[in-house]
């Protein structure tokens, strides 16, 4: 388990219009804000946290390349609805929601870039049933 992970911004009070929706949207708390940073955790736990921050040596905040954050969904339905909500919000598409059968079978998941561009991933790892079509019944 990870302590905590943190990205950085270059503006943090644009960031927190990205962030607070779409973290409530994949079902995190935000735990703190103050000038320079922000926090969320999942709302059990006090553990992994999500760290916002102005860069402390204040030089500017750069993507990583081949660094990404990933989030993981309750289920594939919240998968959806944060990655509409992300780019609704000006997030950049980086792979629609979808299965990824080359990561497992039962990998769902969806790929983006913050206002900053930083890489995001919201996945869930949980095999979902497929939907049944009901039979109507025989007369006998």
């Amino acid at each position: 388990m990870f302590s905590h992970v943190t990205l950085g911004t270059n503006d943090l009070k644009k960031s927190l219009s990205f962030y607070r929706p779409f973290l409530k949207a994949v079902g995190w708390e935000l735990k703190f804000t103050e000038e320079h940073w922000a926090g969320w955790m999942p709302p059990i736990g006090d553990r992994p946290l999500f760290i916002l921050t102005t860069p402390v040596d204040e030089r500017p905040a750069t993507v990583g390349n081949g660094a990404m954050v990933a989030f993981d969904c309750a289920n594939r339905e919240v998968v959806v609805r944060a990655y509409d909500l992300a780019l609704s919000l000006g997030a950049c598409d980086e792979g629609a929601p979808g299965l990824r059968p080359e990561y497992h079978p039962d990998y769902f998941g969806a790929y983006l870039r913050d206002l900053d561009g930083n890489k995001l991933c919201l996945c869930c790892h949980a095999y979902e049933h497929p939907q049944r079509a009901s039979s109507p019944l025989t007369a006998v």
